[in-house]
């Protein structure tokens, strides 16, 4: 018996940790982060790990919480302006249990938005994290663990022409999510694209500064990317200090876009 649970203790940790990455597609992608400009950043690690179960992962410069299915990114820097102001206006997760999550956050100050019922017939709602960081919430009961990470959402006039941008860039499929035509899916992040009247600003120095895809052989997807006339803020380029190989681009709508190779690692 001794040896049984034993066998079993070493299987669970030989398990791939909660925290990791989705598996890539065929094509060698999966959602990879969310990088965030922060006025405190110990005080965004003790919210991402306090309310969001993260764990803080730091390679040389760069600190991260590793969360399931993406990280979230942290540069200790004064935000030019909200989320909500620029066309990466949130990203969201599925909880678990949303009035034991809302509980806790309106306990310690922390600002709840609106509570409604999603495009999923579950019930949402946003929180804002301090630097007007929006983020929206969406109950899901049967979820093997607490909290994870589950979409980010667009904001933009053009907003279709945009999703038609990621699906052929990234190779992916438009996918309604529940009530929301306009989405496609990356292992492990739904991508999702609503409409306004209004202009949105570029993201790069907001609080969400960019978000990111993890490519398995990021130096051939680069090159295929140039095939197709993509052109890169930050070419190709490997960083020991961190452990990761980069690229930078952004969407027409103004979203910085990184591509990283290592963050499966993290």
């Amino acid at each position: 018996m001794k040896k049984l649970l034993l066998s079993l203790l070493m299987l669970a940790f030989a398990t791939p940790a909660l925290g990791q990455l989705a598996t890539p597609n065929p094509a060698g992608l999966t959602y990879g982060h969310v990088h965030l400009n922060v006025s405190d950043i110990e005080l965004h690690k003790r919210i991402w790990v306090e309310y969001f179960d993260g764990v803080v992962v730091e390679k040389g410069p760069l600190t991260a919480v590793r969360l399931p299915n993406m990280l979230v990114a942290l540069t200790e820097r004064e935000p030019t302006m909200g989320s909500r102001e620029t066309v990466m206006d949130h990203f969201g997760f599925k909880v678990r249990d949303i009035e034991r999550f809302l509980e806790k956050w309106s306990s310690t100050g922390y600002e709840v938005g609106r509570v409604f019922t999603g495009a999923e017939g579950q019930t949402n709602a946003y929180v804002m994290l301090p630097d007007d960081v929006y983020v929206e919430l969406q109950e899901d009961q049967s979820l093997h663990v607490e909290i994870m990470g589950y979409h980010v959402h667009f904001i933009t006039p053009g907003h279709e022409e945009l999703l038609k941008w990621y699906t052929r860039v990234f190779g992916l499929e438009i996918r309604p999510r529940g009530s929301i035509a306009t989405t496609t899916n990356a292992p492990g992040m739904n991508l999702s694209f609503g409409a306004t009247d209004q202009e949105r600003a570029a993201t790069q120095g907001a609080a969400i500064d960019h978000i990111g895809f993890e490519i398995d052989n990021l130096e051939a997807f680069c090159r295929d990317l140039e095939a197709k006339g993509i052109e890169f803020d930050v070419p190709y380029r490997e960083i020991p200090a961190i452990e990761l190989k980069i690229a930078f681009i952004t969407d027409p709508a103004g979203v910085r876009i990184e591509l990283t190779e290592g963050y499966d690692e993290y």
